[in-house]
């Protein structure tokens, strides 16, 4: 497990180091200039020259290449060129909030996704089955964006159940909390439908193994066999597609905090985007990028605890 750990480590190191390099590449060598953009039309000449020296845009790419490593080994992401803000600070502020949001959308696909996904695998071809079914998959088809202008119409304007943007009151959990339900629902009802489907093939693939049928037939109750002894396999590709989901949910989580004006990760990127304020936009995709390979390590890892055979396949 030790070994499996250390391998998983260094190759999540190695795609870090790969995506950050990227990005550094297609944000530097992309067409126009950030100083125009940021300073606006009216800026002078003297005053474009300045910016694009502060942020070494007068350099070779080789050398704010080598220079961005060094930041980043020294824990320094820069400043925005906007506010002078270091980055790291901005992001330090932002990304409570687009954790929390990912992790309640994750926490509304596995307590509806799973038990849904197991009841139908458990009562396979019955009416309920189907129609969960029918369900599920409308829920994956339907696009994120268009899943949240209309909860956004319909709960908090028309009915008035959750407010319609913010992320709440600072210092009040409870505001806060309602500000994130409409938005977090948002983001995981694909998970909800697709966590179900999966976990429904995982059940139906584990019933028809042969140990099952022995603990049938020597009159073990269903009801122990599907939680001791089904389950626990039946849940080890719903936990590894889990990790891999997290990226998915992350960029989902960029389109509601702009629909839903909330603060988070999603809306600096877009921020930075607009302004093409690079050190933003490098610093919050590095952070992204880390934290995504981070869940699915220890997916990886949580799956390899639950199945030897992951471990023994190196």
């Amino acid at each position: 497990m030790a070994f499996y750990a250390v391998r998983r480590l260094f190759q999540s190191a190695l795609v870090l180091i790969a995506t950050i390099g990227a990005l550094f590449w297609l944000t530097y060598i992309a067409p126009g200039d950030p100083a125009s953009v940021m300073l606006g039309p009216r800026a002078t000449a003297a005053e474009k020259a300045a910016l694009r020296g502060e942020m070494q845009l007068d350099k070779p790419i080789p050398v704010r290449f080598a220079h961005f490593w060094g930041q980043v080994l020294d824990g320094d992401l820069g400043k925005d060129m906007v506010t002078h803000r270091p980055v790291a600070t901005l992001i330090e502020e932002a990304l409570p909030h687009t954790l929390a949001l990912t992790a309640l959308a994750i926490g509304w696909a596995i307590v509806l996704g799973i038990p849904a996904g197991c009841w139908c695998a458990v009562r396979r071809d019955s009416w309920g089955d189907r129609v969960a079914g029918i369900v599920s998959t409308a829920m994956i088809a339907l696009p994120t964006a268009v899943i949240g202008i209309y909860a956004l119409l319909w709960f908090a304007v028309r009915l008035h159940w959750f407010p319609a943007i913010g992320a709440g009151r600072a210092g009040d959990p409870g505001d806060q909390l309602r500000h994130l339900i409409l938005p977090s629902f948002t983001v995981g009802i694909g998970w909800v439908g697709y966590l179900t489907r999966l976990a429904r093939a995982s059940m139906l693939e584990v019933l028809d193994e042969p140990h099952v049928r022995t603990f049938r037939a020597f009159g073990v109750p269903g009801s122990r066999i599907v939680w001791r002894y089904v389950l626990p396999i039946a849940v080890t590709p719903v936990v590894s597609i889990l990790g891999v989901g997290i990226g998915g949910l992350l960029s989902n989580a960029i389109l509601i905090e702009i629909i839903f004006v909330r603060p988070g990760i999603g809306r600096l990127i877009y921020d930075a985007v607009l302004t093409r304020n690079f050190p933003v936009l490098v610093g919050t995709v590095l952070v992204t990028a880390a934290l995504y390979l981070l869940i699915n390590l220890i997916a990886d890892l949580v799956v390899a605890s639950l199945d030897p055979r992951v471990r023994a396949a190196l």
